[in-house]
């Protein structure tokens, strides 16, 4: 998101005025902020829902002021976006990045028999999530594995637990992992990048990532951390959620509604499905060195 606030901000100059608000993962504060907006009568708004199912008072009061909406990032339910015409949403498909994540653990699996460290056939992995009920994180923790297990590979898993997105936590809970399962680990799987770094950190103490004791970690987001650790060798693959095209998106996407325009196929640069998702697609990278 913070990726998304600096390339709207650029990709504005000159075009839009635009003003950023915090909600600090409140409803209640993201609600007044919406309020506050309406009031003033902008043209248009974005919004990073704090709650997918918690939008649709926000949709109503701004089909009565006339402010057409743009939701970013966290996808609300498919019933608010269809309450009014001027309602859009502009992210990426979270199932298909747990998807992109499987098939990078696939294709190491099968180009390394030496990943199976216990030669049981079963791959065992550790699953660090991100926010409890957040869409995203449940997508990729299901589809993720989901892909591993159409290719054929048995899975089991040693923990699936949560580090909310965090570095500094994805560092304690994969410390405590190694303590608890040591070389019984073959994979580490992460919701986002930062947590996949934490764990990362971790292992480096464990003497990972030194000679040929390699621990193969992945993750989601492609930031710049991401593709540096890609570039040393600790991280063997992300997905980018790509947030230079999302923020091209929603950015257009408000000049059109701000002017009173429909955006469609002769005045918008993306594809816009059932009138109301401008999907992103993910990406995937993996080292160049490694099989």
């Amino acid at each position: 998101m913070s990726s998304m606030r600096n390339t709207m901000t650029s990709l504005a100059e000159g075009k839009l005025s635009l003003e950023f608000v915090d909600s600090q993962n409140s409803q209640s504060k993201q609600n007044e902020r919406v309020d506050e907006f309406i009031a003033k009568q902008y043209k248009a708004i974005a919004v990073n829902p704090v709650e997918r199912t918690a939008v649709g008072n926000m949709i109503e009061k701004a089909k009565q002021a006339n402010i057409p909406l743009v939701f970013i990032n966290r996808e609300p339910l498919a019933d608010d976006l269809f309450r009014w015409e001027k309602v859009y949403f502009v992210g990426a498909k979270a199932e298909d990045s747990g998807t992109l994540q499987g098939e990078i653990v696939v294709d190491y699996w099968r180009a390394n028999p030496s990943a199976d460290k216990n030669s049981d056939g079963v791959l065992q992995y550790v699953m660090l999530k991100g926010e409890p009920g957040h869409q995203d994180a449940e997508l990729r923790t299901k589809y993720s594995i989901l892909a591993i297990e159409e290719a054929g590979i048995k899975t089991e898993a040693l923990v699936i637990d949560t580090a909310m997105w965090d570095k500094l936590k994805g560092q304690e809970k994969m410390a405590f992992y190694l303590q608890q399962f040591g070389d019984a680990i073959e994979f580490v799987i992460a919701n986002n990048d930062d947590m996949a770094l934490g764990a990362i950190e971790a292992l480096k103490e464990a003497g990972y990532f030194s000679g040929e004791k390699f621990m193969p970690v992945v993750g989601v987001d492609a930031l710049e951390p991401g593709m540096n650790a890609l570039k040393e060798g600790t991280l063997l693959g992300t997905v980018l959620n790509d947030s230079v095209n999302q923020s091209k998106a929603t950015i257009e996407l408000l000049q059109l509604l701000a002017s009173d325009k429909t955006p469609n196929q002769d005045n918008f640069s993306y594809n816009i499905t059932d009138g109301k998702y401008v999907w992103i697609p993910y990406q995937k990278f993996v080292q160049i060195n490694r099989k």
